[in-house]
């Protein structure tokens, strides 16, 4: 019998993490879930089987922990999806630079440390997959949107950067850039637009295939936007 597959997702919550979660726990994989507040992922833990931790993601110390408690209890993952980011919103002169601070070390600070974890223990193993979440601001920043247009720049270039230096050593670093809305409870798209937001399903779909894409053929960047969006 083939041995069980793990993955952990970090920066879990209700959205895009819930549907990548009820869809590796069909396939047959074991499920870790990591956010600041754990107890907010009880109901999904229920739903899925997926255990679930507590971690602040932006702790060194705290982030080695969650790799040794997830190991521990599901085996070094197989899958480490990156999914956590940030906000600090305003004119760029009235920013206060605190909250710039802390919406790119969430964005892209913690990417890496989660990053470095993972690809500790799959150097070890000589295979897996790292996947992080972008946005529209990782490729265009927008007015009023400094702050996360820096964190999700950066992060985009930290998995350009690992997906070079990785992937020659059977690793697979990927990074999707979510080009619109995500749809999610108490956000539905308009009824006159049913699709006008991306589908958390479809998204968690995409992310599927790239992990199960044949290393002779792998990407590490993929574009996501609902099909009504204009470029």
């Amino acid at each position: 019998m083939a041995e069980r597959k793990s993955a952990l997702i970090v920066g879990a919550g209700s959205g895009l993490s819930a549907s990548l979660a009820r869809l590796l726990a069909r396939e047959g994989w074991a499920v870790g879930l990591a956010a600041r507040n754990a107890d907010k992922l009880s109901a999904l833990c229920a739903e899925t089987g997926a255990k679930a931790w507590s971690c602040n993601a932006v702790d060194p110390a705290a982030v080695a922990k969650l790799f040794e408690d997830v190991e521990a209890a599901l085996g070094a993952p197989d899958v480490v999806v990156y999914n956590a980011s940030a906000r600090a919103r305003g004119p760029i002169a009235e920013l206060a630079p605190e909250d710039v601070r802390h919406a790119i070390e969430v964005s892209a600070f913690a990417g890496f440390l989660v990053g470095q974890q993972a690809a500790q223990r799959m150097l070890l193993k000589g295979q897996g997959a790292i996947l992080f979440t972008g946005a529209s601001a990782s490729v265009k920043g927008f007015p009023q949107s400094a702050a996360f247009a820096m964190g999700k720049f950066a992060l985009r270039g930290l998995a350009q950067s690992m997906a070079r230096e990785l992937a020659p050593k059977g690793i697979h670093v990927a990074h999707f850039v979510i080009d619109g809305g995500i749809a999610r409870e108490g956000r539905a798209p308009p009824s006159d637009a049913p699709d006008a937001l991306l589908d958390p399903d479809a998204i968690a779909e995409t992310y599927l295939q790239i992990i199960r894409q044949p290393r002779s053929a792998w990407t590490w960047e993929v574009e996501l936007r609902p099909w009504v969006e204009k470029f």
